[in-house]
């Protein structure tokens, strides 16, 4: 079953914070209940994936402008059909970047579900987000994509002043504890 490998890997992120069985408990229900959740017409809500990109210091996050959504928030996107999540959000974070990255733990940093409001033939749907924590190797000079109005390396310790988004400050909470 190709659900089976995020099943798995719920299971992992589930062990590393247990206080969010609510969260993997969702996840879980539309991994099972939704063969097609990996692509992005899957209406009852389908699996992103998203990059906490540090700099190399590990000081500093890389954050968007959101073109669509009008927000700074973390790399990311759809899988468009990919099951495995962590290379989703390591071409997610590449392709709308433009820098080189390392994984650096194979169990995401943090999941999230949030509503994203309906636009043009699309209906209000859920994004099912499972987010690693990756390092920028190289260069740290980044290009902007068609998806961001901007991007910016965003000192962490100030991450508050781009973004009141919680589950963003959540990634910064984990990372301080975790990083």
């Amino acid at each position: 079953m190709h659900r089976q490998p995020l099943l798995n890997l719920l299971e992992r992120y589930a062990a590393r914070w247990p206080e969010e069985t609510a969260v993997v408990e969702r996840f879980r229900q539309l991994v099972n209940e939704h063969e097609n959740c990996f692509e992005r017409d899957c209406w009852a809500g389908h699996i992103t994936g998203s990059a906490w990109l540090v700099n190399q210091a590990g000081s500093h996050v890389l954050l968007t402008h959101h073109r669509k959504l009008e927000r700074w928030l973390q790399l990311g996107g759809h899988s468009d059909g990919e099951a495995d999540t962590l290379l989703a959000a390591k071409r997610e974070a590449q392709e709308e970047s433009g820098l080189a990255v390392t994984v650096l733990d194979p169990i995401p940093i943090d999941l999230d579900v949030h509503m994203i409001p309906a636009r043009k033939d699309d209906p209000d749907h859920y994004h099912f987000d499972v987010r690693f924590a990756f390092r920028c190797v190289g260069s740290e000079d980044f290009a902007v994509s068609e998806e961001s109005l901007d991007l910016a390396w965003v000192p962490i310790a100030d991450l508050s002043v781009y973004t009141d988004e919680e589950s963003v400050l959540r990634m910064a909470r984990k990372w301080r504890s975790w990083g």
